[in-house]
């Protein structure tokens, strides 16, 4: 086992620097990903109920007519 010289102490933290901006970078990035993908989802889910409510409020206005 040899010396640890001082670059390991100037190494090492840098290396950990390195990762944790890297990760703050990526994770912020796949935050802001997974945030844009429930808005979408929660528009398509309204659109959805908003059709869904029309085609019911047609039916019933069919049914209205035939009686």
């Amino acid at each position: 086992m040899g010396n640890i010289t001082s670059g390991h102490f100037i190494f090492i933290p840098m290396v950990l620097i390195v990762g944790f901006v890297l990760g703050f970078i990526i994770g912020g990035r796949a935050a802001r990903d997974a945030f844009a993908m429930e808005a979408r989802r929660d528009e398509e889910r309204k659109k959805a109920k908003v059709e869904r409510e029309a085609r019911r409020a047609a039916r019933a206005g069919e049914s209205d007519k035939s009686e």
